[in-house]
């Protein structure tokens, strides 16, 4: 529940993201079925409340931003793609 978020929307984005716009009941429960996630969704909200743990529910545009963001950071951290720690380390001159 602490690493993944739910996106919310209606019916057109849990049928474009196919079930998996609930990624914390996803990850709660991988084999249930994708009709049941929505109600599931309700259950655990509750729990979370009720445990005082952050449930996290972001629209389309912040779940993009955030991987986005996330992505530039860590990508943009390492200027040249091909250049492997591992290999330098060990490399034989």
């Amino acid at each position: 529940v602490l690493t993944s978020r739910n996106i919310r929307g209606g019916s057109f984005v849990n049928n474009a993201f196919g079930g998996l716009n609930f990624q914390i009941e996803h990850h709660l429960f991988p084999d249930m079925p994708r009709p049941h996630l929505r109600r599931a969704a309700v259950i655990v909200r509750e729990h979370c409340e009720r445990l005082r743990v952050p449930y996290t529910e972001v629209g389309v545009a912040a779940s993009y931003g955030a991987v986005v963001s996330y992505l530039n950071r860590v990508g943009l951290a390492a200027r040249d793609p091909f250049d492997c720690p591992m290999i330098n380390r060990y490399r034989r001159p």
